[in-house]
């Protein structure tokens, strides 16, 4: 970030972005920026890759424990949770991943923006709710609710 915020800019110093996020920079920069981008290539398999693999490897390795389990009922809830777990890690690094591991050539505005809000809204907003289904009160509560809603908009087209 630092490197990027010494770059000459030339024209207008509008970014096509929610933020100020590097490769939203790199487009107004009058440089050629190769060797930047190779780097924040690198950072991204550094930073982004190898925490996502050691993660993942983590949770292969965990299977074989948790296929051995003789109850149903707690293989069940470790699967459960694993999962969950693993959904919300793959929405936290899955955008930065696509954002900073790919040619520039392969990226758009359009996307940089979706992702921002990603990123910044929808995982930290679905994150407690994914973490919620767990909770067989709350199943129980959301199943009821959609169950009525349904059958009262049935019951109004009838």
């Amino acid at each position: 970030t630092a490197y990027t915020l010494h770059l000459p800019f030339c024209g207008s110093r509008a970014i096509d972005h929610f933020f100020c996020e590097v490769p939203a920079m790199l487009k107004l920069s009058c440089v050629d920026t190769t060797h930047y981008e190779q780097g924040t290539y690198v950072s991204g398999i550094i930073f982004l890759s190898i925490p996502f693999s050691l993660i993942f490897v983590s949770y292969v390795q965990i299977l074989p424990t948790v296929l051995q389990m003789k109850s149903s009922a707690a293989q069940k809830k470790s699967f459960s949770t694993s999962f969950f777990h693993m959904v919300v890690v793959i929405m936290y690094y899955g955008p930065f991943i696509f954002t900073y591991m790919r040619p520039k050539s392969y990226h758009t505005p359009g996307q940089y923006k979706f992702l921002a809000i990603f990123y910044t809204i929808l995982t930290p907003t679905l994150n407690p709710i994914i973490y919620s289904f767990r909770n067989k009160d709350v199943l129980v509560a959301m199943k009821n609710m959609l169950k009525n809603n349904f059958m009262h908009k049935n019951r109004k087209n009838v």
